[in-house]
């Protein structure tokens, strides 16, 4: 459904996952700020929230429980009523497009609130990692999300370039200060599934190598109790690498940290979303997705991206899905010596 008038109160849904969330920013902050007389509602959930830092005046954040809470058909609609009677919503932008953000929908729609949902471009998605036809690679995610906002009257310009400039990058109380000379490179060695992360044991000659260069500092990001078992022997071992996972720390720490490095080397991640928002160029570890699914970070360059030219690729668009072969041979099959050359050239080119 296209708008006829230019709303001036418009609700913007994404639940999840935290990637496709991180995505949704250089859209909705260069929205905000070439339609400034239009306010902005963005409901998720709590932890990605957070990620909306520096943000537009005229946007809101709301992070709400979708599992206790507004559970449900009922719960969506309890949150519809809420959201449109405190904030006079009249357009939805559905950035999710999932049973769980139709109910929303239908109740704004049943109280005339018009709604523009994603094109989630499922019959080519299913094209793409068909074994049979291969099909051709997907709009970008991002170009999808402004399709969306377009539909609703609003200008929507590919204008972003990063969340925070050089001077006004934020401070944290876990980054170190970064010495002359020094060479910090972020690493990110998991992903939500075993189709998109590469083995722990190549990783670990990666990075064992890595750290040996001159003047060089790593930073190993992850969350949860397994993550930070795997890398704290690095944290302990290593004595100029160190795992934030052993830190408690927030999105503004992680905005303090990737402002500061000069590389980020990651799965197909959240992080690597992370180190697009703050400008920092990324060196991908391509599995069982590849860039053609549509999810690459906002202005990524794939020149210096590890990837496996087999036929099999991809084979599930969020790298969901069991490898046909039982051995995830698109990741186990990369050498270490060729992830530590493309991370190595991409530091001579920056």
């Amino acid at each position: 459904m296209e708008t006829k008038n230019k709303p001036t109160n418009v609700l913007i849904v994404r639940f999840s996952a935290l990637g496709d969330i991180a995505m949704t920013i250089p859209v909705v902050y260069p929205l905000c700020h070439a339609n400034k007389d239009v306010n902005f509602v963005f409901v998720t959930q709590t932890w990605p929230a957070g990620m909306f830092r520096n943000r537009p005046h005229n946007l809101r954040v709301i992070d709400i429980d979708i599992h206790e809470r507004y559970s449900g058909i009922k719960g969506m609609w309890r949150l519809a009523e809420k959201l449109k009677r405190h904030y006079n919503i009249d357009a939805v932008a559905d950035l999710h497009s999932v049973i769980r953000t139709w109910a929303l929908d239908t109740w704004m729609k049943l109280h005339g609130v018009p709604v523009v949902r994603m094109d989630k471009q499922r019959d080519a998605r299913r094209a793409l990692v068909s074994a049979s036809s291969k099909g051709e690679p997907l709009v970008p995610t991002a170009t999808k999300y402004r399709e969306v906002f377009e539909k609703l009257g609003l200008e929507a310009p590919d204008t972003f370039t990063t969340l925070y400039h050089d001077h006004e990058l934020p401070t944290s109380e876990i980054v170190p200060e970064k010495k002359d000379g020094e060479k910090w490179i972020a690493i990110s060695p998991f992903s939500s599934h075993d189709g998109k992360t590469y083995p722990i044991g190549l990783m670990t000659e990666v990075i064992k190598t890595l750290s040996k260069q001159p003047n060089m500092r790593i930073f190993l990001l992850g969350g949860g109790k397994k993550e930070k078992m795997l890398l704290r022997p690095f944290h302990k071992k290593l004595e100029n690498v160190v795992s934030l996972a052993e830190t408690k720390h927030n999105f503004t720490d992680e905005y303090a940290l990737l402002g500061r490095c000069d590389l980020m080397l990651t799965m197909d991640s959240a992080n690597m979303h992370l180190a697009s928002l703050m400008g920092v160029p990324s060196v991908v570890i391509w599995g069982a997705t590849t860039p053609a699914c549509g999810f690459c970070g906002h202005l990524h360059d794939t020149k210096h991206d590890v990837a496996l030219d087999y036929n099999c690729r991809p084979c599930g668009i969020y790298g969901e899905n069991d490898c046909r072969y039982h051995d995830f041979r698109c990741l186990a099959n990369i050498a270490p010596e060729t992830v530590i050359n493309h991370v190595l050239e991409a530091l001579k080119d920056k």
